[in-house]
């Protein structure tokens, strides 16, 4: 049964004139919150069965209206449903929609909502939702760099500081830094979920609602944890995308300091790693050129999150209760830094575990290539009685000298040891050798072989639990 209805419009008949076509397009959110579609329908599933619950609608309305819901859901997967601007926005659209199916009774579907905890609700469910697939795709992250550590406890890699040569590491450990990033990035979704999982749904436009409805029953329908208590703040409140915004473009830091590394790392400078064919491209003119893209892209869209973080920010910062039109631009924003972190976490899970690889006998050469066991000679004096900052002074003529006669440490004799300290002895060369720098560094947290293996432990015991 179809109904016509004499207002086009999802306002009332306060208005004579139609919109100018430019301000209708103008005004319009169909062409972007037509994803929040679903959740718009379960939503409103949800509304219908509380206002018969209440007895605000009859069961049979109830039912006439979630079954014509549930058309227009398999007629937008089938393709069959897709409003244009004259629809405004998906809350109009659907609403709309049904009551061309059911008739009247669909007209009933609004009674104790407005737009405004409509709309709230909707990007909440969405939001969650989303968390959780983030949550997921951070998972495989974490359990790619675990079996990609796993393989590499003891090759060594140089570590930095400044960018400049500073003490040889367990590969492993270098790749478990990033695990305990992502570790933290689940904590703060976690921590943000809870916030996001608030039903704002019965507030109304700002005041809530005088018909006699059970927020509660909708929230338990929904699955929210708790109620928003304040009606202006429910309506009005986007802290929660603020703040997964925020956990967003820390996600995407994690992975772009990553992904500069691994520029580094496929350099002619470094070559540290080989970059497979299915993770990069060539030159258009450079025929020898194997191009990073992947973590290029990851590392300029890690910017574009953080455009969307500040550009939610400077929307709210001057927004008077309640809600504001301005809170529709929230939703892009929301939707394009979802699918940026969702699309780059893809994409540095395919590039880490099959579109690179170390190059072990470079890696392992390059630690002895350097000066960087020059803090290892100062603690060898330090062990031996000498005060630390006397040695470390002793160490830095050490240095000089090799410099200028072009040696590393490893090359210096025993007598030139000796020349420079007495307490120099033939055990030197063990001590500074890059398999026992890295060995010996097993304070808790450290690079040292033994710890590294406790750190994969204590990383797949997580991820087991994560699954549990």
């Amino acid at each position: 049964m179809a109904a016509s209805t004499s207002n086009p419009q999802p306002w009332s008949q306060r208005f004579e004139g139609a919109l100018h076509p430019a301000i209708a397009t103008f005004n319009a959110s169909i062409s972007f919150d037509i994803a929040l579609i679903e959740y718009d329908i379960t939503g409103s599933q949800a509304h219908a069965q509380m206002l018969a619950q209440t007895g605000i609608i009859s069961e049979t309305e109830a039912e006439q209206i979630t079954t014509g819901l549930e058309q227009i859901r398999q007629d937008y997967r089938q393709g069959n449903f897709q409003p244009g601007v004259d629809a405004e926005d998906v809350h109009f659209a659907v609403e709309r929609r049904l009551t061309e199916l059911i008739g009247d009774t669909g007209k009933k579907l609004h009674t104790a909502r407005s737009r405004n905890d409509q709309v709230g609700t909707d990007i909440r469910l969405y939001l969650r939702d989303q968390i959780q697939q983030i949550q997921g795709l951070l998972h495989q992250w974490q359990t790619t760099l675990v079996e990609l550590a796993s393989k590499h406890v003891e090759t060594m890699i140089p570590g930095y500081t400044h960018l400049q040569r500073a003490q040889p590491l367990s590969l492993a450990h270098h790749l478990l830094a990033y695990f305990e990033m992502a570790q933290r990035d689940q904590q703060r979704l976690s921590e943000i979920c809870d916030r996001v999982n608030v039903s704002p749904l019965g507030l109304g436009a700002l005041a809530g609602t005088p018909f006699p409805i059970d927020r509660q029953f909708t929230a338990d329908q929904l699955g929210f944890g708790g109620l928003y208590a304040n009606s202006l703040d429910g309506v009005s409140d986007r802290d929660f995308a603020i703040e997964f915004l925020c956990a967003a473009s820390l996600i995407m830091v994690h992975l772009s300091r990553l992904a500069e590394e691994v520029i580094f790392w496929a350099s002619e400078e470094f070559k540290f790693i080989t970059l497979k064919d299915s993770c990069a491209t060539g030159s258009s003119i450079m025929p020898q050129k194997k191009n990073p893209d992947v973590p290029e892209l990851v590392r300029g869209k890690t910017g574009r999150v953080f455009g969307h973080l500040q550009g939610l920010l400077v929307l709210m910062k001057g927004l008077p209760l309640a809600y504001n039109k301005d809170l529709q631009e929230d939703k892009e924003a929301i939707f394009d830094g979802v699918n940026t972190v969702k699309a780059c976490l893809e994409a540095m899970n395919i590039l880490m575990s099959e579109g690179l690889e170390f190059r072990t006998a470079r890696l392992n050469t390059a630690v002895t290539e350097d000066f960087s066991n020059a803090t290892d000679v100062a603690d060898y004096l330090a062990a031996k009685g000498v005060p630390f900052r006397e040695a470390y002074n002793i160490v830095g003529q050490v240095v000089k000298v090799c410099l200028a006669d072009g040696k590393l440490l490893k090359d210096l004799t025993l007598v030139e040891w000796q020349e420079l300290h007495p307490q120099f002895s033939d055990d030197i060369w063990d001590a500074i050798a890059p398999q026992q720098v890295v060995a010996a560094r097993n304070s808790i947290g450290g690079t040292g072989f033994d710890q590294v293996r406790k750190a994969l432990a204590r990383a797949t015991s997580i991820l087991s639990s994560d699954n549990a």
